[in-house]
């Protein structure tokens, strides 16, 4: 069958129809989802009640600069769902329907209506402490899970292309390049061959609130195609920056925010239990942080949501934090909220 967009709605019919996936005069409601800028997502709801969300990768990503991926990552996505049911609770990831190679295409069951997402949440004011609790532990164990699989996962998942795409490259090393400070630039380069070296678990590489469902009170992951064996610290810092840059963006919320963020890196270390790269987790993360913090600020991918004013006052404090980076995410907290209060 010849190539086609899920977007175009006759066109998603006809294969689905072709294929078996429905049946030959099913017609199903179909409504585009927005949020992603990777990939097409569309959310299909049969006539016999069940409800799939379609995302299908894309080459070029809808951002405003040139950012090119290669669309095969869709299968790294649909390997990633089934290793990563089994390392977290039930629930916590979407069940896989299909995977179509050809067209760079899978299906998933839909999280079950009502639901929230977790961003809107906090976008909104809504910082409930149990989220969090949640957040930290379900990202604990996936690094543990990843650690104690390492003999499986780091070469199932040794494939770091797609990290390199769509994370070093758009994010540390774009950020490094826009940079006109030798410091940043050197911190970033620095970074990148740290994290290139080091190896010792599953790193979900997406692990942000804008990706969490909430159904019934429980957290649900979704978008896994940046995953590959590699740095945790990585995870850990690129889900803080996005909290403390919510926290700066919402002074109402900034209280709470900061109470919540340590329950979650509490939540994580708890599940995370003892593992040999525990020590320098929390610096590693803080670097992280840092990057991120700047990166979605000159990098390829700048958050939506943040002012010119905001951009500029988040890349004055972290470029400053970078030249004496704190130990913690405790520290970092306190002095990030000191720099841009």
């Amino acid at each position: 069958m010849k190539a086609f967009d899920i977007e175009d709605f006759p066109a998603l019919i006809t294969y689905l129809c072709e294929t078996g996936r429905i049946g030959a005069s099913e017609q199903p409601t179909l409504t585009n989802l927005a949020g992603g800028v990777s990939n097409r997502t569309v959310l299909l709801r049969r006539e016999n009640g069940q409800a799939w969300v379609l995302k299908q990768a894309l080459a070029k990503l809808r951002v405003a600069v040139e950012w090119f991926s290669d669309p095969i990552r869709i299968e790294r996505e649909a390997d990633a769902m089934s290793v990563l049911a089994t390392l977290t609770p039930p629930g916590a990831i979407a069940k896989l329907i299909f995977l179509d190679r050809q067209h760079h295409l899978l299906a998933m069951e839909a999280v079950p209506q009502p639901h929230d997402n977790f961003k809107s949440l906090l976008m909104a004011g809504n910082v409930q402490p149990e989220h969090f609790h949640q957040f930290g532990a379900l990202l604990g164990m996936i690094h543990r899970g990843g650690w104690l699989g390492r003999a499986e996962f780091s070469r199932r998942f040794s494939d770091r292309q797609f990290f390199e795409s769509l994370r070093l490259e758009p994010y540390y090393v774009y950020a490094a390049e826009q940079s006109a400070n030798p410091v940043v630039a050197d911190f970033l380069s620095d970074l990148v061959a740290q994290t290139r070296a080091t190896a010792n678990t599953l790193v979900h590489g997406d692990f942000s609130p804008k990706n969490i469902l909430i159904h019934a009170g429980k957290l649900v992951l979704l978008d896994h195609e940046v995953i590959h064996f590699g740095d945790g610290a990585f995870d850990v810092g690129f889900s803080f920056a996005h909290l403390l840059s919510k926290a700066h963006h919402l002074p109402r919320s900034r209280a709470a925010l900061a109470e919540a963020a340590m329950i979650y890196w509490n939540a994580y270390h708890a599940a995370l239990g003892d593992v040999p790269w525990r020590s320098d987790l929390p610096a590693r993360a803080v670097r992280h942080a840092l990057a991120c913090l700047l990166a979605r600020c000159i990098g390829r991918s700048p958050l939506e949501y943040l002012s010119t004013d905001e951009r500029r006052r988040q890349i004055a404090v972290v470029m400053k934090l970078m030249q004496r980076p704190p130990a913690t995410p405790t520290a970092l907290m306190t002095e990030f909220f000191n720099g841009i209060a």
